[in-house]
């Protein structure tokens, strides 16, 4: 295998079954990637993951732009294409969670949360690009900070100073004596372990989503040599199969995100009983 962390791709090693190397198995390295300008080590570059993240942003600005710039009574197959997602993430996520009256105003927001998570991980099963954004953690992390942010800010706001501290903190004087052990341990859960599982759930979904095709890829090649070409068609099966797999996982992962989402700003509007 290649020392390049940029090279992660099975065809881009000539190690095969039979030849006296090892398994290239993939790894930490293979979300490792050169700038392609820049440099990385003064944290001021530009590499893979962040062009594919503005490629996306473009596509799906331009998607729905293309869809509703000069919007019909009788929709074409692109508006309704794009009506159809946009009504399935406003009815579907944002109206069944938070309802439709208070949910209205951010329906906006979630959908663009959804159509960017699900275009980043989508990446991971488009050629050449072959990776997903999500899988590096800072990804997740900014997006799910923005919705603490506008979690916590919206509970202080409508709930006002004592009764966002009841939320945060499970308040509940009917627990009598281990009303202080419950308040702690809701308080570490909602302020600290709530943004961090929200981030990190998608993160190592796309993670292991990620090896996984990586491992069956750089199989195929590795087992394309001899009588190993039998095993390296059983692996090949596999691709096809976790990158099926993958893309309902991508979908179902993007909603997740949104739904999670959904229930933070619910709890936020919610009165405290």
């Amino acid at each position: 295998m290649s020392a390049d962390p940029t090279q992660v791709l099975a065809f881009e090693t000539d190690c095969h079954l039979f030849d006296g190397c090892g398994f290239p198995a993939p790894g930490l390295h293979s979300f490792l990637f050169e700038p392609l300008f820049g440099d990385a080590d003064g944290n001021s570059y530009f590499n893979k993951t962040m062009l594919l993240a503005l490629l996306g942003s473009i596509i799906i600005v331009g998607f729905f732009w293309a869809a509703f710039a000069r919007p019909k009574v009788v929709p074409g197959k692109l508006q309704l294409v794009a009506e159809a997602g946009y009504d399935f993430v406003r009815r579907g996520v944002v109206y069944e969670t938070i309802g439709k009256k208070e949910g209205e105003k951010y329906v906006p927001l979630v959908v663009s949360l959804f159509f960017f998570v699900w275009m980043m991980n989508l990446w991971s099963i488009v050629p050449i690009a072959q990776f997903p954004v999500t899988a590096i953690i800072s990804y997740p992390a900014v997006l799910a900070g923005i919705v603490y942010i506008l979690w916590v800010s919206l509970t202080f706001k409508r709930q006002g100073f004592v009764g966002a501290w009841k939320n945060f903190t499970g308040y509940d004087k009917s627990l009598g004596a281990v009303l202080p052990l419950s308040m702690t341990i809701e308080l570490f859960s909602n302020l600290l372990v709530r943004p961090f599982t929200h981030a990190v759930r998608l993160f190592a979904n796309m993670f292991a989503g990620h090896t996984l095709l990586l491992l069956f890829t750089i199989a195929t090649w590795y087992m394309l040599n001899g009588i190993g070409i039998a095993y390296s068609a059983v692996s090949f099966v596999m691709v096809l199969v976790m990158t099926a797999f993958e893309l309902f996982i991508q979908a179902v992962q993007a909603y997740v995100f949104v739904l999670l989402t959904c229930s933070f700003i619910q709890g936020a509007l919610a009165e405290h009983h």
